[in-house]
C-alpha cells in the first residue's frame, strides 16, 4: 500500500533564525532530538563522537575527552555543504561519517546538562537542516568502550556525493566559499587538528598534498 503523502515539514524557530531555506530540510530536526532524548534517558553517560570540525571547534567544554576509534564508518570529505562551506551555486564540501571501514577521532562525555541546553545548542550547529542520521556508535578508547552520539550518513543521500575526480575536488577547494568560510580552510583546519593529536588519516593527507602542489596552500 502506498504511503499517504506527508505535509511539509515546518522549520523550527532556529533554523528560521539562521536563514536556512525551507527547501533544504529533510526531515524535522525535532523530531530527531526528541528520539535521541528518549534513548539516551536510560544511559547515566552522555558521550558524543567528534571526527571532523567537532575536533578543532567544539564550543563546549567536556567533562571528559578520549582520542577513540569506530569501527564500520569512516570520514569522507563529500558532503554537500551549501550555506557553512559553500552556497548553492557554488556548494562547497564538508566531512560526514559514511558506512565502512574505520575511524579514528575523539569522545566527549558531555557535563551535566538539567536543562538541555548544550544538547539543544549542539542540535542547532550539527542538525538544523535532519541531513544526519544521528546514531549511537561503540566507539573503542584506552579506557574501554562507550556508546557515543555520531553525526553519520547515508550514502543514499541527495547531499552525499559519490567519489570526485581529483579534478572536481580542486575546483571545490579554489571556489566553494560559505557562511563559515572556504571548504579549503576547512580541509586545513581538520588536518591541522588530527597532526597535533598524532592521528593519521591518509586521505586527508593526499587531499592536503594535492592542494599544495596546485599551490592552493
Amino acid at each position: 500500500m502506498a504511503k499517504p503523502p506527508q505535509p511539509p515539514l515546518e522549520p523550527c524557530a532556529d533554523v528560521a533564525a539562521k536563514g536556512i531555506p525551507p527547501e533544504l530540510i529533510v526531515r524535522d530536526p525535532r523530531r530527531l532530538l526528541d528520539e535521541l532524548r528518549r534513548t539516551w534517558a536510560s544511559h547515566r553517560e552522555r558521550w558524543l563522537f567528534g571526527y571532523g570540525s567537532l575536533i578543532w571547534r567544539p564550543e563546549f567544554d567536556p567533562a571528559e575527552r578520549r582520542a577513540a576509534r569506530v569501527q564500520g564508518w569512516h570520514r569522507a570529505l563529500r558532503m554537500r555543504s551549501r550555506i557553512n562551506r559553500g552556497t548553492p551555486q557554488e556548494p562547497g564540501l564538508v566531512f560526514a561519517l559514511l558506512p565502512g571501514g574505520a575511524c579514528r577521532g575523539f569522545v566527549y562525555r558531555l557535563p551535566p546538562d538539567p536543562d538541555d541546553a548544550l544538547l539543544e545548542r549542539l542540535w542547532q550547529r550539527e542538525m538544523p537542516t535532519g541531513v544526519y542520521d544521528p546514531r549511537l556508535v561503540r566507539c573503542t578508547t584506552s579506557a574501554g568502550e562507550v556508546q557515543a552520539l555520531a553525526f553519520t550518513l547515508s550514502p543514499r543521500h541527495e547531499a552525499c556525493h559519490p567519489r570526485l575526480p581529483d579534478a572536481h575536488v580542486l575546483h571545490i577547494l579554489r571556489h566553494a566559499r560559505g557562511r563559515y568560510g572556504s571548504t579549503l580552510d576547512y580541509l586545513a583546519q581538520t588536518a591541522q587538528a588530527l597532526k597535533e593529536h598524532g592521528v593519521h588519516d591518509r586521505e586527508i593527507e593526499r587531499l592536503m598534498a594535492l592542494a599544495r602542489r596546485q599551490g592552493l596552500l
